[in-house]
């Protein structure tokens, strides 16, 4: 497990209280289900929204009842991230 790995878990540990060593995988869905802007931004920050989107899209793809709970809320701050993340690159 790599620094950043285990910094992110320490910044995130209530998303996985059960398992504190789980994957990134685990930690981003669980996070996603959430919903919450900040706590995706961090992880866009850290992975990259690529990779938010790829798991955001496994879940889609289960099609459990808590995605589509989340879903509205989630695809909203992934396009709040993405045109912010636009914007700061654009000005560089």
């Amino acid at each position: 497990m790599t620094q950043a790995r285990r910094d992110f878990g320490e910044r995130h540990r209530g998303l996985v209280w059960s398992d504190p060593q789980a994957d990134d995988p685990v930690f981003i869905r669980a996070a996603l289900l959430r919903a919450e802007f900040q706590r995706l931004l961090d992880i866009a920050l850290e992975f990259g929204p690529p990779r938010l989107r790829q798991e955001w899209n496994v879940l889609l793809a289960e099609g459990a009842p808590e995605t589509e709970r989340a879903r509205s809320s989630v695809e909203r701050i992934l396009k709040n991230i993405d045109e912010g993340l636009a914007l700061v690159a654009a000005r560089n």
